[in-house]
């Protein structure tokens, strides 16, 4: 890496085209301590993005790929994060949607609007963009992150927002109309977890005014179901978690009607809720990502027309646990990647309902904590305690 012009990552004027020196929380191998440490972070390249993190917030999928729970997707040194918001600092040729001190957040799912899946109304993929978990260089095969001797630090989910600065293609970039930074702290989520949640209940299911859904796991993606299908007017709505604690009065405020701990009962989970719901729910949502927890979330909606959306993330290799034949009774399943959400094009319009209120994000943030304390952010989610933990940057 050419470090031959360098400018401290403290100061955003004088950065523009030179290489950046500041913080970032690096892994260096599955499951230890992040380390925080001082980097290097190169300008951007053709249709790149070189952005400060303001704030950032910790996801499952980050505790998953930091654990290394997918040993083929493992890369160390690592900058993991994938939701984020911040200001623009520079921008690479030819992007022209964005310029310096711009507000953004940054998606893992990006947007280029050119390929054929952008193209297409039916689908949030992204040939150029799309989320790959296997995916830890920039496109041109090159990292923009190094250690301060030159050594090269892997990228994660089109992102990589654990650091004072990174650098994204700007499919992976959504300008937000926010003034202050206090509503850009609270949009932080919609980089992930909230929006996948959301966007499950509205554009893949499109629950409607009376409907009942199920959902099982009530971590932030489950509870953002819940807040999205109260939003929409689902006069009941079940929570399933093995976890008392998350049965509470954020969750009832965030939709949820009733409660299910598959510890506290004898029968199946899917029977209760068929005798709850006069036969199924029109909609389940399945947030685990565990296959037993899929079948019951399966069979709790109604014949002839309930539809289970899977958004928990599963390991491979792995089947669904379902026979071709019990597709014949008429219930569907459909996968979810950030709610259906187009990123770029979307995303802004979903900012805006939040911001006027239709969608509660206070109640996703349970904690705050400084950068510098990102591994007790991590014990706070592993020990069940935290919905969303805001790091500041």
């Amino acid at each position: 890496m050419a470090t031959s012009e360098v400018a401290n990552g403290n100061h955003l004027s004088g950065t523009k085209g030179k290489t950046i020196t500041c913080k970032a929380a690096v892994a260096h191998g599955p499951g230890e301590p992040f380390v925080v440490e001082q980097i290097l972070v190169q300008p951007p390249q053709k249709m790149e993005v070189r952005i400060k993190i303001l704030y950032t917030s910790i996801c499952h999928t980050d505790l998953s790929g930091w654990k290394g729970e997918c040993e083929p997707q493992r890369a160390y040194p690592r900058i993991f994060g994938h939701e984020a918001s911040g200001i623009v600092e520079s921008v690479g040729e030819g992007v022209n949607d964005m310029k310096e001190n711009d507000k953004v957040v940054l998606i893992f799912n990006g947007e280029c609007g050119e390929c054929k899946c952008c193209m297409c109304k039916k689908t949030n993929m992204c040939e150029k963009s799309g989320v790959d978990p296997m995916k830890k260089l920039m496109c041109d095969g090159t990292s923009r992150f190094s250690s301060i001797d030159g050594k090269p630090i892997f990228h994660f989910l089109n992102t990589s927002t654990f650091t004072e600065y990174t650098v994204v293609n700007s499919a992976c970039a959504v300008k937000l109309n926010t003034e202050d930074n206090l509503s850009l702290k609270k949009l932080t989520l919609l980089s992930c977890g909230v929006s996948t949640g959301i966007g499950a209940a509205w554009n893949n299911a499109n629950v409607h005014a009376g409907s009942s859904v199920a959902i099982f796991g009530l971590g932030a993606v489950g509870l953002a179901v819940a807040e999205g299908a109260r939003a929409r007017g689902a006069s009941k709505i079940i929570g399933v978690d093995i976890n008392p604690d998350k049965f509470n009065n954020t969750a009832e405020t965030m939709g949820i009607t009733e409660f299910i701990n598959p510890k506290d009962e004898e029968k199946p989970v899917y029977e209760i809720i068929r005798e709850m719901t006069d036969g199924g729910v029109d909609y389940s949502f399945e947030c685990t990502g565990n296959l037993n927890v899929l079948r019951d979330s399966f069979l709790s909606v109604h014949e002839g027309w309930g539809l289970t959306v899977l958004l928990g993330i599963h390991g491979s290799p792995k089947l669904l646990p379902i026979h071709p034949m019990e597709l014949f009774d008429g219930r569907r399943i459909e996968g979810s990647v950030f709610g259906g959400f187009k990123g770029k094009s979307q995303l802004p319009n979903l900012a805006t309902e939040c911001m006027k209120g239709a969608i509660k994000l206070d109640n996703f943030i349970t904690h705050e904590l400084p950068f510098d304390e990102i591994n007790q952010a991590f014990n706070l989610l592993i020990a069940g305690k935290s919905l969303r933990c805001v790091l500041t940057l």
